[in-house]
């Protein structure tokens, strides 16, 4: 029961660092709100490496998501004839207090995550945010991870494996 309380009291502390890292993320980049590629980014920041272990497994170096996500962006704006040269974005100041704001490829992160950990134990970790977005068939997050050659599969698998591998530590039932 403690171990229970103890698992949600951190999830909760890593959702809410997900959440705002998400967001500053996407405020950093000129976004009003934060898509999956930010939840990605947020994923790769949080202190349990969970996240940054699972890309690792696949052979992507954690700090090359952030610039293949921003050659998405360039690549969209090429499609559509545009220079590809990304403008400088002003930083988005915090949004005002109220209800969570996601784009909606964020919502479908937040929604799979809130799915998949009914199904779980253990706390929330960086590696359940790489899952869901591995999943995503479409936007850019799901460009982005194709384009680096990752198989989306293997990814939730590797992620799997460390949530599997933490839970276990977590919960005591390691071998």
């Amino acid at each position: 029961m403690f171990r229970q309380l103890q698992h949600r009291f951190q999830s909760m502390r890593t959702l809410s660092r997900l959440c705002t890292g998400a967001e500053a993320h996407a405020r950093a980049s000129g976004q009003a709100a934060p898509g999956a590629e930010h939840f990605l980014l947020a994923a790769i920041d949080l202190p349990d490496g969970s996240a940054r272990r699972a890309l690792e497994s696949v052979g992507v170096a954690p700090a090359a998501v952030r610039d293949a996500i921003e050659q998405q962006y360039r690549d969209a704006l090429r499609s559509v004839g545009l220079d590809a040269t990304l403008p400088q974005a002003p930083a988005l100041a915090p949004p005002a207090p109220g209800l969570y704001r996601a784009q909606p490829s964020g919502q479908e992160v937040m929604q799979t995550l809130a799915r998949s950990r009914k199904s779980q134990g253990g706390p929330l970790l960086g590696a359940h945010v790489v899952a869901a977005v591995a999943t995503m068939p479409h936007g850019v997050a799901a460009r982005t991870l194709r384009a680096m050659g990752i198989d989306a599969d293997q990814l939730v698998a590797v992620a799997q494996a460390q949530v599997s591998t933490a839970t276990a530590t977590a919960t005591g039932t390691a071998d």
